[in-house]
């Protein structure tokens, strides 16, 4: 038999390295199937990901509706910190004032400085909805709540319905007024399509009560003192007004009014129950206040996020807030359960 020449042995290795290797499974980086940022469905509670900051940016700072929002969405940080072992931070980027402008660099710089999500309530749709792009663009998601971009490439919503909103604040006070009477709307910020959406909901919803004349849609910037001081001149203004349809509770934020609006006159129906607002409850000068439960825009967001981009799961485009009605009957309950939100000005008399 003639012995193998130099090349044949060398091709018989090659072929016996290529048979060993048969059946072995592919190294963990040639994988490609993707995987949740946390895989607590499969067993395992590591995350891949060792970090979640989350930069929030809200209309105002100054307004409370907001600063509970704040208070939800840190609450929900530090408990699904624990829970998946993943450091989650709120990183609170809302400026003083409402400024749409403002807003959108506001994401442009947080997109810079490493977030990876954005929370924003939208002052104006029209002034973020180029930042909101870019940064999903750039791989940032964006999801809004509160006061929506419905045009841009958010990936998901959660508030209230506006329409609806604004037009069980309109049914509510009806009742209240006998159906009949000159009624004002109180708007806030003209350029937030969530206040657009609940004026154009009253004004419907008025139409169905022909006793009732609307005197005007009354807009002013967003902080209590501007708001007290609008309506007090709308008062002024248009004498023999029944009824405030107040789509946001701004003015309820201060204690003027509580002496300068007389309950046997002028009625108030609101939008928002916070502890500031609770006495005009009581006093009877809003019988009626319709809760958003602000502190769930923070809280259930951030659960929302984390489902998202460390669970891998599917989150719905649009989730809907419900309102709370608040009236004397529960308002102490209503009273615990900002209490227990951990609201720390919650008058002490109603928390018996």
């Amino acid at each position: 038999m003639k012995p193998l020449s130099y090349a044949a042995v060398v091709l018989l290795c090659l072929v016996a390295v290529a048979l060993t290797g048969c059946g072995k499974p592919a190294p963990p980086e040639a994988t490609t199937a993707q995987q949740p940022l946390v895989e607590g469905q499969t067993g395992s509670a590591e995350p891949k990901a060792k970090a979640l900051k989350i930069a929030m940016i809200a209309k105002s700072s100054t307004n409370p509706v907001f600063l509970s929002a704040r208070t939800g969405a840190e609450a929900a940080a530090k408990e699904l910190s624990a829970k998946h072992g993943c450091e989650i931070t709120i990183d609170w980027r809302t400026p003083p004032t409402e400024d749409g402008t403002v807003q959108a660099q506001r994401i442009a710089q947080a997109v810079n400085e490493g977030a990876n999500c954005v929370l924003i309530s939208c002052s104006d749709a029209a002034k973020v909805t180029g930042a909101i792009d870019d940064a999903v663009s750039r791989g940032v998601p964006v999801m809004t709540f509160d006061s929506d971009a419905p045009g841009s490439k958010r990936f998901a919503f959660y508030g209230v319905d506006d329409i609806k909103t604004g037009a069980m604040v309109m049914d509510e006070l009806a009742p209240l007024i006998g159906q009949k009477g000159k009624v004002a709307i109180l708007a806030g910020n003209q350029n937030a399509p969530n206040l657009q959406k609940r004026v154009q909901g009253a004004k419907e919803a008025a139409k169905k009560y022909p006793g009732i004349e609307i005197v005007g849609t009354f807009y002013h910037v967003e902080t209590p003192q501007d708001a007290a001081a609008e309506v007090t001149r709308v008062m002024n203004a248009y004498p023999g007004i029944r009824g405030w349809a107040m789509i946001g509770g701004w003015p309820l934020f201060t204690k003027s009014l509580l002496t300068t609006l007389d309950p046997k006159k002028v009625t108030v129906v609101s939008v928002d129950a916070l502890p500031a607002e609770l006495p005009y409850v009581e006093k009877g000068i809003a019988p009626v206040l319709l809760a958003q439960p602000t502190y769930n825009w923070g809280y259930v967001s951030v659960q929302k996020i984390v489902d998202k981009l460390l669970l891998n799961l599917e989150v719905p485009v649009v989730n809907e807030m419900e309102l709370i009605r608040v009236t004397k009957d529960n308002l102490g309950e209503w009273a615990r359960q900002l209490k227990d939100w951990g609201f720390e000005d919650v008058p002490e008399e109603y928390l018996k």
